[in-house]
């Protein structure tokens, strides 16, 4: 360990990513801020890739596979690494995205000089052969009135000061859940924003499906979770919505 860094705990959770997961590990093990511990939970009622999973962090103490004795989901599976984790700051990245090499150690860096509770960086946007489509510019600071129009936050981009722990916790909703956590967050802290390419997101699921279900769960944020109104909810996932199609042509002409 190198004692003059600061440890980071990285949360993963695992759900059917075996095509996926040996390039994000490759991307977290290549960081050239090496003290970090990484915490997978795996949430898969088939254990068929628990072996695959375990042979490639195999011999790395700094490691720890957490392993759910049902499906539980990723806000649950997030919020049980979170109280396992021992690092002095907590950063997400899903199973199926990537870090820049040097990531974490720009992050640490920016949040220990400023002393900021929370950060994330821009990201790019790949597909399923890991090809570039598009890319999320991000402001210099969020707060809860930047943040209820338009969640322009990208989880695995995001590290947190574990000083705030207590208040850490992933709502427990299909989509969205992060949404809900940074716009919680963002009612005490701000969220400070690093301009640098640092993450790459993988574009998943577009399915019909998929879509009303986020609407469903965008609904919710507004009237489960913000207290709003029906009328004041409908209104804000419409913003959400626009917001999200300004995005999606951002994002594409910043390729």
């Amino acid at each position: 360990m190198e004692k003059n860094k600061k440890l980071i705990s990285i949360i993963i959770p695992y759900y059917k990513k075996k095509f996926f997961i040996s390039k994000t590990i490759k991307s977290i093990l290549n960081q050239s801020h090496k003290n970090f511990e990484i915490i997978i939970i795996y949430d898969d009622n088939d254990k068929s890739e628990l072996n695959y999973l375990k042979k490639i962090v195999r011999g790395d103490k700094r490691f720890k596979i957490l392993i759910n004795k049902k499906n539980l989901g990723v806000s649950k599976s997030r919020n049980k690494g979170i109280k396992k984790s021992k690092g002095k700051y907590i950063a997400f990245i899903d199973s199926d995205d990537i870090w820049k090499k040097e990531k974490l150690k720009i992050q640490l860096r920016f949040m220990e000089k400023n002393n900021y509770m929370i950060s994330h960086t821009n990201y790019e946007i790949i597909n399923k052969i890991d090809k570039l489509i598009g890319c999320m510019p991000i402001k210099k600071s969020l707060d809860y009135n930047d943040l209820i129009y338009s969640c322009d936050i990208g989880l695995s981009t995001v590290m947190i000061n574990s000083k705030i722990k207590s208040i850490i916790k992933f709502p427990d909703i299909t989509t969205k859940e992060d949404y809900i956590l940074w716009l919680s967050l963002s009612k005490k802290f701000k969220i400070y924003g690093i301009q640098k390419n640092l993450t790459l997101w993988r574009k998943g699921d577009t399915s019909f499906k998929y879509i009303i279900r986020k609407f469903k769960d965008a609904f919710s944020v507004y009237s489960k979770y913000e207290k709003f109104n029906f009328l004041k909810s409908i209104f804000f996932v419409l913003l959400l919505s626009i917001n999200f199609l300004k995005k999606s042509i951002i994002q594409k002409l910043n390729r």
